[in-house]
């Protein structure tokens, strides 16, 4: 498990704003199609998890992201 979590963090330093995005459209596109295959009961509680991961994982990103955003528009 090392070795896998050691060769993520390699390619992970090495990729570029682009690949990160590309990897996000791909995550993105999965969580549409597991939603859509969700039955009509589990929505909510599908709908549920999906808002409270994304605010889980949402806010942190933005609350680290912003101190660089700030450096940059200070350098233009």
């Amino acid at each position: 498990m090392k070795t896998l979590f050691s060769a993520a963090d390699e390619y992970i330093a090495r990729m570029t704003w682009k690949d990160m995005g590309l990897v996000k459209l791909c995550l993105c596109s999965m969580g549409v199609l597991l939603g859509l295959a969700t039955g009509k009961k589990a929505r909510k509680w599908v709908a549920l998890v999906a808002v409270v991961t994304f605010l889980a994982t949402y806010i942190p990103l933005i609350l680290d992201f912003l101190p660089h955003l700030g450096r940059a528009l200070k350098e233009d």
